[in-house]
């Protein structure tokens, strides 16, 4: 217990600003739990435990989720960024580096809501109009399901990273270190799990099932590792749904 109290350096005493410690509880529980999950919501949970899909489809509990954390999170980051307003002045390699990466990561945060915000129309049979940009795929739906997905992991990847270099230049209790390193471990195991289980499932099919008289089963799926089904296939699967 002593050593997990101890800074990281191994110094006798911690002190910090209480701007700098609540600047860094803000960007942890911004960029390392909420937005994570909720990108976690969006990869793996379109069709959740036990629905019957495609009997049933656009099951709406991974939108909400992944909407409610990452607004959640949109706004805790802007907190941590207006603490360190006028603060974050530091010295070296290790807080240049913090502090450009932070600056980075708070323009994609808001960029993600904005995109979000203009993912342009849904349509389908459920819609009050048929057309739509998602059901038909153009090329505006393409270009912000590319631009998002890529930069959504993109940023969590680079969040990490970042707050690693927080934790050195405050010195921080090792135990904060440690109970980091297992979130972040448990996070990708829960990751590489859930894609071997092909839990990353077309967010296009999800809603409007694999039928292929859909425009947009007729073209290819949008992003890395994602999976198609047909309803005999998905049926097949080995374990709960």
């Amino acid at each position: 217990m002593p050593w997990l109290l101890q800074p990281i350096s191994g110094a006798s005493g911690h002190h910090l600003a209480p701007w700098a410690a609540w600047h860094g509880r803000s960007m942890v529980l911004a960029w390392g739990l909420l937005l994570p999950l909720g990108a976690l919501a969006a990869r793996f949970f379109k069709i959740m435990p036990g629905q019957d899909w495609p009997r049933q489809l656009d099951h709406k509990a991974w939108w909400h989720t992944h909407r409610a954390l990452q607004y959640l999170g949109a706004l805790a980051m802007t907190l941590g960024l207006w603490l360190a307003w006028g603060h974050a002045d530091g010295q070296g390699a290790a807080a240049r580096a913090h502090r450009w990466l932070g600056w980075g990561l708070c323009i994609a945060g808001w960029l993600q809501v904005a995109g979000g915000l203009l993912r342009g129309s849904k349509g389908g049979p459920t819609d009050a109009q048929l057309r739509g940009d998602h059901y038909d795929m153009t090329r505006w739906r393409i270009g912000f399901e590319r631009l998002h997905k890529s930069l959504g992991w993109l940023a969590i990847v680079l969040a990490a990273a970042t707050i690693v270099l927080g934790l050195g230049i405050a010195d921080a209790p090792r135990w904060m270190a440690v109970v980091l390193a297992a979130w972040w471990t448990a996070f990708g195991s829960a990751f590489i799990a859930l894609q071997r289980r092909g839990r990353c499932i077309d967010t296009y099919q999800a809603i409007w099932g694999p039928d292929i008289s859909h425009p947009g089963n007729r073209q290819a799926s949008v992003g890395w590792g994602v999976r198609r089904y047909t309803a005999s296939t998905w049926q097949a699967r080995s374990g709960p749904n």
